[in-house]
């Protein structure tokens, strides 16, 4: 699988970590619909992280949840997965 891992150092955050399954993504853009600053398609239309620092836990959840193919992981402190 082509999984790409995007490391969070946000300060207070308990997301250490989002990762992109660019096997599953189909680039409906939703996660780039909900947080632009974090979220855009490349070339292959396929969402990549820009930046994860910028958005709230919150707010990447509901990006990760948004996504019809479940193709965006969120990783806790602990190194748990969180969603989905």
């Amino acid at each position: 699988m082509a999984k790409r891992e995007y490391i969070r150092n946000k300060e207070g955050s308990s997301i250490s970590k989002i990762i992109v399954d660019r096997d599953l993504c189909i680039g409906a853009a939703s996660c780039v619909t909900i947080l632009p600053s974090t979220y855009k398609l490349d070339d292959e239309n396929k969402a990549v992280v820009i930046d994860a620092n910028i958005a709230s836990d919150e707010e990447l959840i509901l990006a990760a949840q948004s996504c019809p193919t479940k193709a965006i992981i969120i990783i806790d402190k602990e190194g748990k997965q969180i969603y989905p």
